[in-house]
């Protein structure tokens, strides 16, 4: 555990993003001149477009459709399905913002366990290979520890092997896959201790 927490340190540091800065839910100014903030019930619109555009470039590449993968973040993520996980589920959301735009979004859902649960990690298509993406992971981290977890985990489309990668080169590790009927994609399972 210790071990993969100084891998991610380095991968972080490495790839010029403050490892674990304090962030305590406030708004934090990233490598980038970003910032990084919760998000407010009137963002919600913005981060479902955000969510939904970033994602469709996922469900372009490997022929994911509202008729083959209704289920899929692309698809299926809509104002009501943000605001019941703000309001109901108490999800943590962040926003990347740079000049009143809205380039990136997370959620983080806490769970009893001591783990919590990344979503939706994403970045406008003309805003990626900035660094945008490794800056939200990192406060995603940093977010969780402040919450006292002890791992965070998330799902992939596995066929994504490019954003496998890009996550166990910033520390993760892939611990399987499921296929489900209602995807035409295996769904892979990464995690990392906190």
């Amino acid at each position: 555990m210790r071990q993969l927490s100084m891998n991610l340190n380095r991968a972080v540091l490495r790839i010029g993003v403050p490892a674990y800065r304090h962030f305590g839910g406030q708004s934090s100014r990233g490598e980038t001149g970003n910032m990084i903030r919760k998000v407010n019930r009137e963002d919600i619109p913005e981060c479902v477009r955000v969510i939904r555009r970033s994602h469709q470039t996922v469900a372009d590449q490997f022929g994911f459709t509202e008729e083959n993968a209704p289920r899929y973040v692309a698809f299926a993520t809509d104002e009501n399905r943000l605001v019941w996980q703000m309001e109901q589920e108490h999800r943590l959301m962040f926003l990347d913002e740079e000049n009143g735009v809205i380039r990136g979004y997370y959620s983080l859902l806490l769970k009893p366990d001591g783990e919590c649960e990344l979503s939706n990690l994403s970045v406008l298509p003309e805003y990626r290979h900035h660094g945008i993406g490794a800056e939200l992971f990192g406060h995603a981290v940093g977010t969780a520890r402040e919450q006292h977890c002890s791992v965070m985990c998330w799902s992939i489309v596995e066929e994504n092997t490019l954003l496998r990668k890009w996550y166990e080169r910033n520390g993760a590790v892939h611990t399987g896959t499921e296929k489900y009927d209602f995807f035409p994609f295996t769904c892979g399972y990464m995690k990392i201790q906190l």
